[in-house]
C-alpha cells in the first residue's frame, strides 16, 4: 500500500519561509510524478508545484503562476522524496498543503493516485 507522508507546515509572517517534505513508501510505488496541491477554507483544491521524473534525480518541474519565483520544487528519486522551498510567504498562501502522486504532470487533481494526510501552512500579516 502506498502512503505519502508530509512534515513542514506551521505559522509564519508575511514574507517568512517554510520548507514542506513528503516521503512516499510502499513496494508498489512507482509514479512518475509528485506534487503539491493546496485547499483553502471554501476554496478548491489548486496545482501548487510538481515535478515529472526523466531520469536519477532528473526532472520537469512546473508551478503555478501564483508561486512562481518563490516557491522551489526538489526531489529525490532514490528515496521517492519531494520538497517544496516557500518564499516570500503571503496571507493568501495560507491552506492545507497536499503531497501528491501520480502519473502525469497535471493541474488538475483528479489525475493523481495517492495523496498524503495535508499540512496546514498559516501566513500571518
Amino acid at each position: 500500500q502506498v502512503q505519502l507522508v508530509e512534515s513542514g507546515g506551521g505559522l509564519v509572517q508575511a514574507g517568512g519561509s517554510l520548507r514542506l517534505s513528503c516521503a512516499a513508501s510502499g513496494r508498489s510505488f512507482s509514479s512518475a510524478v509528485m506534487g503539491w496541491f493546496r485547499q483553502a477554507p471554501r476554496k478548491e483544491r489548486e496545482f501548487v508545484s510538481g515535478i515529472r521524473w526523466i531520469g536519477i534525480n532528473t526532472y520537469y518541474a512546473d508551478y503555478a503562476d501564483s508561486v512562481k519565483g518563490r516557491f522551489t520544487i526538489s526531489g529525490d528519486s532514490a528515496k521517492n522524496t519531494v520538497s517544496l522551498q516557500m518564499n516570500s510567504l503571503k496571507p493568501e498562501d495560507t491552506a492545507v498543503y497536499y503531497c501528491s502522486a501520480g502519473n502525469v504532470l497535471s493541474s488538475s487533481y483528479g489525475t493523481y493516485d495517492y495523496w498524503g494526510q495535508g499540512t496546514q501552512v498559516t501566513v500571518s500579516s
